[in-house]
């Protein structure tokens, strides 16, 4: 078994090398990621070994690309879209919505929709206005779209190749705020199927439950519970649309407890739906009633104050003490 300890950046980056090794129709599409290698460098030295015709710099006009994507995957292409921000995607909402979402349904199977927009999103970068948004509850609202999230290198190096091969067209959310960090690798075989939601710390006495940049944070908050004597089963539900709810009812059934994280604000949210949907499935298992930590339903405040906003071990800490708290 090959293994290599890269960031999740050259993950991605070695993830789309292979695939477009494995497949001459797969092409690269987006602003500035070619000569410069995109503003977080993902798709560094991919043109110069692949050529202009297959890594294309696009104009400042993501509906543009996103439509052309369409009509390349029609024509039979595997297209990867760079959105460069998070709040960028808004502008191609109405060509993901109603056409790349749409199409393979309203074609009755015709055309297949091979296609990945790349997304990089959440904060915790310091960044400006519309550059740390969390937009996946959009799209995993909208029937017809696949939306997955990377929260390891090893994620990001299989989960970018399988949603290239996969044919529905697949959201790819990547917490920007990770990319940098470095993690270990195994070059011969994927760890998990792409839907697959995974237990990343086993415990006992409550489920916690995110996806992307909340994993770490999660983690770290599972260690410290546990030099209090609390033991978290933490889950990286990894697909946001499906949500594969399988190791969640299992956990819950252990331990009765439920906290749900994510950066997005928590109004109609996927941790809501997370909390709903276990409610439903694991109402005679659960001591109590499951609880969301996630962003405040404000728009995402200044660089200097984010990390009030976003989800922290001590918020994340609180909520474990109050799930507990029920039963006392």
């Amino acid at each position: 078994m090959a293994t290599t300890t890269m960031t999740m950046a050259k993950a991605l980056n070695e993830g789309l090398r292979r695939a477009m090794e494995k497949d001459k129709k797969v092409l690269l599409m987006g602003e500035d990621i070619g000569k410069l290698g995109g503003v977080f460098r993902i798709t560094d030295g991919l043109q110069k070994d692949f050529g202009e015709d297959r890594v294309i710099d696009a104009p400042l006009a993501e509906s543009a690309i996103v439509g052309t994507a369409v009509g390349l995957a029609i024509r039979g292409y595997r297209t990867v879209c760079e959105i460069q921000f998070d709040g960028f995607v808004y502008p191609a909402f109405d060509q993901i919505v109603s056409q790349v979402a749409k199409l393979r349904k309203r074609s009755e199977g015709v055309y297949t929709l091979g296609l990945v927009i790349r997304l990089p999103f959440q904060g915790g970068i310091g960044a400006i206005e519309h550059h740390s948004e969390s937009p996946e509850a959009y799209f995993a609202h909208t029937a017809g779209l696949r939306v997955v999230s990377c929260s390891t290198p090893n994620d990001a190096y299989w989960m970018i190749q399988q949603s290239v091969e996969h044919d529905d067209p697949i959201i790819f959310c990547e917490p920007k705020s990770r990319y940098w960090e470095k993690g270990e690798v195994d070059l011969d075989n994927a760890p998990h199927g792409l839907f697959d939601a995974v237990v990343r710390r086993e415990g006992n006495d409550v489920t916690a439950i995110g996806y992307g940049s909340s994993v770490k944070t999660i983690l770290r908050a599972a260690a410290t519970a546990a030099t209090e004597g609390v033991s978290m089963e933490v889950i990286d539900a990894r697909s946001i649309a499906p949500l594969d709810f399988a190791p969640m009812i299992k956990s819950l059934e252990k331990t009765g407890h439920l906290v749900v994280v994510q950066e997005a604000p928590r109004t109609a949210s996927v941790g809501s739906e997370i909390v709903a949907e276990l409610t439903e499935r694991c109402f005679y298992s659960l001591r109590a009633p499951g609880i969301r930590v996630s962003g405040y339903h404000v728009p995402y405040p200044p660089s200097r104050i984010e990390d009030d906003y976003r989800p922290s071990v001590d918020r994340i800490l609180d909520a474990v003490d109050r799930v507990m708290g029920f039963e006392s």
